[in-house]
């Protein structure tokens, strides 16, 4: 479900991830079975685009990763978790629009 423009992260990768990139990083923990997930996918792509160069999108499926989900606390998906410079900057639970993801990602470019 991801594009060239959004990166797919894994409990191999997620931490050297996060914590070597030179933009904010958007993470969206999601499952295939999640119906706002879903919803929300096209919404990301589109800010994937928009946001390039400044944003890195990136999804962690949390059947497949979920060490990484608990130790996040990600108890509701999607959740969507802003990383700048390492560190969790802010958090967002459920769908969003996109003027919604603009304002929160708007704040860290």
């Amino acid at each position: 479900m991801a594009s060239e423009k959004i990166m797919v992260l894994k409990e191999s990768d997620f931490n050297q991830v996060i914590s070597e990139a030179i933009t904010p990083i958007l993470v969206d923990f999601w499952a295939e079975w999640c119906g706002p997930c879903k919803m929300i996918g096209p919404v990301l792509e589109e800010i994937a685009s928009e946001f390039e160069g400044k944003v890195q999108v990136a999804k962690l499926d949390v059947d497949e990763n979920q060490n990484t989900a608990s130790n996040f606390k990600v108890i509701s998906i999607p959740t969507l978790i802003l990383f700048k410079d390492g560190k969790e900057m802010e958090r967002s639970i459920g769908f969003k629009t996109k003027d919604e993801l603009r304002r929160l990602l708007n704040k860290y470019v």
